[in-house]
């Protein structure tokens, strides 16, 4: 069966993931931390009794996950660190860093769309989906919890690629944005790369996820230097534990330039 290819013209800004949906505002009134008692008993129901058992199943059934170097993130044990990822998977890159901090917590930050489906708003907090403000006024908020995340030993996942491209093997620039908050909290960086193996039966590729880290920002730059050095010691090696993929599922090309 031929494979699928897609067509992109900019590496930053194209999206593939299909989803289509009338954006929520995150403002200023998004409450981003609950402090209700009856609140947290039920988020800890949905995360640990009901999420984790099945992003653990999901992964493992469908893509037959392993993970490599895992044990990297025990230097992370006491204290929250950044795991920084690459964008290929829906519903699964949501999946992915839950099992890979096993038994810590982890959140992850989010386009507004993913809390936009009417009625799961407060399910997707539960799970510790955690929007990026899109309203200049939410940004107190937002980086108020930030704060709170980076004391409460948490592991926070980030997508600096932004958009999702379903199965890509490879890894898209991204811009330093992503790296001013561990810099700004003090915390550490792993990242994790997904690639994608043949799989003896079905055409569905598998997953291994490769670990690295920590990295920390180098104190004796200024703050942009900082971010941009641990942004590309982050992005180097992803791109060479990408190179780990050996199965193309999707086709991903460049559109030619119009005549």
């Amino acid at each position: 069966m031929e494979r699928e290819t897609f067509y992109y013209t900019d590496e930053l800004n194209d999206e593939f993931s299909g989803i289509k949906r009338n954006t929520v505002t995150v403002d200023h009134s998004y409450t981003y931390l609950h402090t209700d008692f009856r609140w947290k008993i039920l988020s800890f129901i949905v995360y640990r009794i009901v999420m984790t058992p099945i992003a653990y199943l999901y992964l493992k059934c469908k893509f037959h996950l392993r993970i490599e170097n895992r044990q990297v993130l025990k230097q992370g044990k006491k204290e929250s660190y950044f795991l920084i990822g690459n964008h290929t998977q829906v519903p699964g890159d949501g999946y992915i860093p839950t099992v890979l901090t096993f038994p810590k917590k982890d959140a992850v930050i989010v386009n507004a769309d993913n809390v936009s489906l009417p009625g799961t708003q407060t399910f997707m907090a539960m799970i510790g989906a955690v929007p990026l403000p899109n309203r200049l006024s939410g940004m107190r908020n937002f980086m108020t919890y930030m704060k709170y995340l980076a004391e409460d030993n948490q592991g926070i996942a980030i997508y600096p690629e932004a958009h999702i491209w379903p199965y890509y093997t490879g890894i898209r620039p991204f811009k330093s944005d992503a790296f001013r908050y561990p810099i700004l909290f003090g915390k550490k960086v792993f990242c994790f790369t997904t690639t994608y193996r043949k799989r003896k039966f079905g055409r569905k590729p598998a997953i291994t996820v490769y670990v690295d880290g920590p990295f920390e920002a180098d104190s004796s730059v200024g703050k942009k230097e900082a971010e941009q050095k641990l942004r590309d010691q982050v992005y180097n090696i992803m791109v060479e534990r990408s190179k780990n993929s050996t199965y193309e599922y999707i086709i991903y090309r460049k559109a030619p330039l119009p005549r």
